[in-house]
This record gives structure tokens, sequence and C-alpha cells, in this order.
């Protein structure tokens, strides 16, 4: 099959469309011409079988040209497809050319057919078996298959249940002796469906994602195959309804490998086990009554008939309640609670706000049974997806909400005090809708929703006002820096030098006068320095100037105790973090000087993913705790303004470590 699959896929593709033509044509010949020799029932499902997996096969081959589980369908239909022809040629009660040795053909290749259509089955979605031991198992059936096609080919021992009216062509002796061991050799067929039986559960218990929906396809198709093989045998004594429903199977099949609607199978598995386990309780219902209650109690059938339809009536709607909650929960795995619901929500309220949106719409989601659930953040006329289920989702870009309104989509507006805050969409499986508890539920979800969009919206606001504070109040400190620099400081540095020339003119004059002026020009002098000192403090020229590595470098000199600095190359920061930064080291450094007995100071500066990390260390007493109204504690909250976060190590005895991060893109 994998030489195959290579040959077809490098083969030209009008080549391929040729060959699948060929294909077709050949098996639609054999089917038609078939069915145009007459109407056998006990032969039907060969017909089908052929049509049905050669049609499926080729599709499979057009679509994925590599596919080997496309090879393996059409394999299995063309056999078929010739063992129908042939048996409808032995059958027929005319002199035909050749009858024998068709309807020959016809028969023998069944228990090759057979073991094909199980390596089809065990090799299914992927054409590949579930693990190399299964190879051994394959080789195994396709050589006993082989063996009973030989001895079917020169005995006829399949010819007194096929009803050929063609005879056997073959006179090969040992005739009886083939019949004896035919006798039990043909419950191989049984250990085949055995084992293709094995390898699909196999299948089933490794699957995962779409594996496992493909693998319900097929396993749905076979059940519903084997059940109506089971009643057929049971009611009418023929296995002819198990036999024309196997073309379920490849249509099926061919559905899971191409993944087409693939989730619709869940609610057609759904609705099949509650109308299926509501037959089986009528029919009991109705054998109970009327059947054993009959027998002891002396009545007619029609009182009896009339008092089971009264039972049914009365118990049909708690029982069909009951079957489709099994029926749920067999399919759909457990939903949960309300109860259930809300506490897991609960359970995420400290979570990070992406995080916390994206466990509403999971909860959502195992609340209601939902393929998928999005959490919409914004006002009506736009909305942002901010949390969804699965994670694996598409991105979607902004929408109104208007244009959320979809097939198969639930849209429930978040609105909060008459104001749309968000929207939550669910999409449930085909033919499911929301039931009136999931309802109630899902309405419940989406009231919690609102409060934290409106929480979140207000945190937000809160430190955006804060982040504003903060830049109000360096923009402040920038303008004082700039008045005294540019106005007082300006207007005393002329002093200064015109009272120095009055100093110069006063020593011709007199000493007392000259040491007068000298005096008033070294306090102006003192003054000056006082101011400069003032306007570094509050903004240092050379941090908006230069940037922020200089300007601890300044710092770094001015510091009574040495200082190593290592910044990173940060490159220019928004003036809020740099100043930040400048503040959380000079704060730093000042309660080291004050403090801390340290002989050295370590400054690290580097950028991280978060934004910038400042880290101050020292070797000194340690002990240092943020409190009210230390220096400490405002750096807390100037960087709490900012988003940031303050950490202080500082164990008695083993120095202090201040470690800052700041939010920067």
């Amino acid at each position: 099959m994998a030489a195959a699959a290579e040959a077809n896929d490098q083969a030209p593709p009008t080549v391929r469309e040729a060959g699948a033509a060929l294909v077709a044509l050949l098996v639609a010949t054999l089917v038609g011409y078939g069915w145009y020799l007459g109407f056998h029932l006990d032969n039907v499902h060969n017909g089908l079988i052929g049509a049905s997996f050669t049609t499926v096969g080729l599709y499979v081959l057009r679509v994925r040209p590599r596919h080997p589980e496309g090879w393996l369908f059409v394999a299995t239909g063309v056999l078929h497809a010739v063992m129908f022809f042939g048996r409808q040629y032995g059958l027929y009660d005319g002199a035909l050319a050749g009858a024998s040795w068709l309807g020959w053909a016809g028969v023998w290749p069944l228990p090759l057919a057979i073991a094909l259509a199980g390596w089809t089955l065990m090799a299914f979605p992927d054409g590949r078996l579930p693990s190399p031991w299964w190879r051994f198992a394959v080789v195994a059936m396709m050589t006993v298959a082989a063996v009973l096609a030989v001895v079917s080919a020169l005995w006829p021992v399949e010819y007194d249940r096929m009803g050929l009216a063609a005879p056997h062509p073959l006179a090969v002796p040992g005739g009886e002796a083939a019949d004896r061991v035919w006798e039990y050799a043909q419950y191989s067929y049984l250990l085949f469906q055995v084992l293709w039986t094995v390898a699909i559960v196999v299948r089933i218990r490794r699957a995962r994602g779409d594996e496992v929906r493909q693998m319900r396809w097929l396993a749905f198709a076979v059940v519903t195959a084997i059940v109506l093989l089971v009643v057929g045998l049971l009611a009418f004594g023929s296995p002819v309804p198990g036999l024309l429903a196997l073309p379920l199977i490849p249509v099926a099949a061919g559905f899971a490998i191409l993944k087409f609607r693939l989730y619709d199978i869940d609610p057609v598995i759904n609705k099949t086990l509650v109308v299926g386990a509501m037959l089986l309780l009528i029919t009991a219902a109705y054998v109970a009554i009327v059947v054993g209650a009959g027998a002891v109690v002396p009545a007619d059938e029609r009182t009896l008939a009339l008092v089971t339809t009264a039972v049914v009536a009365v118990a049909f709607e708690p029982l069909r309640r009951r079957a489709q909650r099994l029926a749920d929960r067999l399919v759909y795995g457990h939903r949960a609670t309300p109860y259930e619901a809300l506490s897991r929500l609960s359970a995420h309220l400290e979570d990070p706000p992406q995080d916390l949106l994206d466990a509403i719409a999971a909860t959502a989601a195992g609340a209601v049974g939902a393929t998928e659930v999005v959490v919409w953040v914004g006002d009506e006329h736009h909305l942002m997806p901010r949390g969804q289920w699965p994670t694996a989702t598409v991105e979607v870009g902004p929408a109104a909400l208007a244009a959320l309104d979809e097939p198969r989509r639930l849209v429930r507006p978040v609105v909060h005090r008459g104001t749309v805050r968000g929207a939550v969409t669910v999409r449930k499986p085909a033919g499911e809708s929301l039931s009136a508890t999931e309802g109630r539920l899902l309405s419940d979800l989406v009231a919690q929703t609102g409060l934290v969009i409106v929480q979140q919206q207000q945190a937000r606001e809160i430190q955006a006002a804060a982040r504003r504070i903060v830049t109000a109040e360096d923009a402040a400190r920038r303008r004082i820096e700039r008045d005294l620099h540019d106005g007082a400081q300006q207007r005393l540095v002329t002093l200064g030098l015109e009272l120095g020339a009055l100093a110069k003119q006063a020593e011709a004059d007199g000493a007392a006068m000259a040491d007068r002026v000298k005096q008033a020009r070294a306090q102006l002098l003192e003054a000056t320095a006082e101011l400069r000192e003032l306007a570094r403090g509050l903004h240092p020229m050379v941090l908006a100037q230069s940037g922020l590595e200089p300007a601890l470098a300044a710092l770094g000199d001015r510091s009574a105790i040495p200082v190593r600095l290592h910044v990173a190359g940060a490159g220019r920061l928004p003036r809020d973090v740099e100043a930040t930064a400048y503040y959380v080291v000079s704060e730093a450094l000042t309660n080291a000087a004050r403090y801390s007995g340290a002989g050295v100071v370590v400054v690290d500066v580097a950028p991280v993913e978060d934004g910038l990390c400042v880290e101050v260390t020292d070797d000194g007493r340690g002990g240092a705790r943020p409190g009210p109204g230390t220096g400490l504690q405002g750096l807390a909250d100037r960087l709490a303004a900012l988003g940031g976060d303050l950490q202080v190590d500082s164990p008695s005895g083993g120095g202090t470590r201040v470690r800052a991060v700041l939010p920067c893109e």
C-alpha cells in the first residue's frame, strides 16, 4: 500500500485522474451489470460494499493522494465488486458463457475480502496500525485468509451456502475431507472480527484530540451494523439487515478521515442512545405488563395494552430525562453543576486579568458543554476578545456586538448598570441547544463576568490616574528646577559677580569694606550652592540631558560609601521610568549612608522581560523595613502607581538588597 501511495503521488495529476477514472469505471461496470443480471438479497451487500468502499476511497485519494487508508478502501471495494459480479453471474438462471469460472471467482476470494476489510478497519484513520505488534497480527490474518481462499478455490466448500446455479469448475479429489476441515476452518472469520475489534478498542483508548472523534465516527457505524446484524438474526433468522448496513462504515470513515463536520457525530450518538434506551424501556414495559402480568392477572389483551400505554405515558418524560442525562454523560463527559462551576471560577479570582478571563471561558465551556467560548471586552461598537476556550482558537479581531451574531453562536451581552461592558459568545455542538439549567448557569456566569470586567477597568483607571499623578509630580519638579536654574539662581550668580567687582574696588578704598563685601559674597556663594543642590534633588539636570547611566554615575560620585555601578545597555527610557529608577538608587544610597554602616554598595540596572530591574545591595548591618513615613514606603507607593514592584531583603546582620522592577515597553 505504501508503494502504491508513493507511485500515485509521483504520477502526474492527469495520470492519477485517469487511473481513478478507470477504477471507478471498472467497479461501476461490475456492479451495474451485476444488478442487471438479477436481484439476489443475499448478495446485495457485496454490491453495496464494493460501490461504497471504492467511492469513498477514490474521493479520499483525490483529496489526499498519499493517504494509505484510501488505498485500503479502494482495494476492499474492488475485491467486493469482483465478488458481487461473479456471484451474480453464477446465480443467473439462464445459460451464460463462462458462468462456472466467473461464479467461482465470486466465491473463493471471500476470506481475503474479510481479512482485507479487517486490515482496513485496524489501520483507521491514518492507514497505520496501532503499533508494530499489529503488523504481525495483520500478516498472520492475511496468511490464514490466503490458505482459506486456496481451499475454497480448489473445492466447493462454500458453494452450498452461496446457492450458485453454475457448478464448481474444478474437480480436485478430497472434497469430503475439505468439507470436514472447512467446518472448523470457517470459524477463522470470527477470529478475524475479534482481532480487528480489539484493534479498534486499543486505538480508541490511545486516541487523543481529533482522532478520538474520528474513531467515534467509525465506532458508531460499526456498532450500528452489529446491532442490526443481531436484530436480524434474532428477529428474522437472517444476517441480511446487518449486512445491508455495512456501507455505513466506509461513509462514516470517509467523513472522519477528511474531518468533515467532525463534531456533528456527538449529537447523532447522543440522540441514538436516548432513542435506543427509550425503545428498550418501552419494550421491557410491554413485555412485563402484557406477558408477565397477563400470566398472573386474568385480563384480556386490550385491557393490558391500555394499562401499558398509560404506564408508558406517565413514566415516559421522567425516564427520557434520565436517559438524556446518561447519554450526555457518556458522550460529553461530566458537566459541572452550577455550584461546581461557580466554585471553580472563585478559585481563579486572584489570577492575572488575562488568566481570569480565560478561566471564565473554560468554566462556561465545561458547564454548558460548549465547543468554543469567547469573552469580549469593550462597548457595543468595539469589542475585543480577551479570554477564550479552547486557547488554540484562531485569533479574531475587534467586532461590534451586532456582528457577533452568527449561526450556531449564542451571544450574551455583559451589561453593568445599563451599560454594555462586553459579551460572552458560546458555540454548542450541532443539533444541541442550551437547556433551561444551562441557560440560568450561563446567565450567572455572564453576571460574574460583568463584575470582573468592571473591576479590571476600574483597576486600570486607578493605575492610569496614579501614573498621571506621578508624571505630574515629575513635571512639577522639572518646572521648579528649571525656574530655579533660569531665575533665582541666575540672578544670584550675577549678584555674586557684581559683589566680586565691588570687593576689588573696595580694596583700594579700605580694608574693612573689602572684608564685609567678601563675607557677603561668600554667603551668596553658599546660597547658590544650596539652590543647586535643591534643584539637583528635584530633578537632576544630567538625568534629563544625558540619561540614566550618567545620572547614576553622578550619584555614585557624591555617595559617602564607595559605589560599584553596573548599567546594562537599556538606552533612553521614558521619563517617568528613568526618574523612578534614579530615585530608587538615590533613596537606597541615602539609607545605606545613614543607617547601614556598609563598606561598599553595588548598583545593578538591567532590562528584564517585564521592564527595567534596579537592584541596590550593600554589605551593612541590615534590618531595613518599609514603614509609614519612610523613604522605602514612598518608593513602594511610587512604584505601585507605575505598576511596578519593590522588594526589600534586609536580614539582621546580612546586608540589605533593594530590588525594583519597573514596567517598560
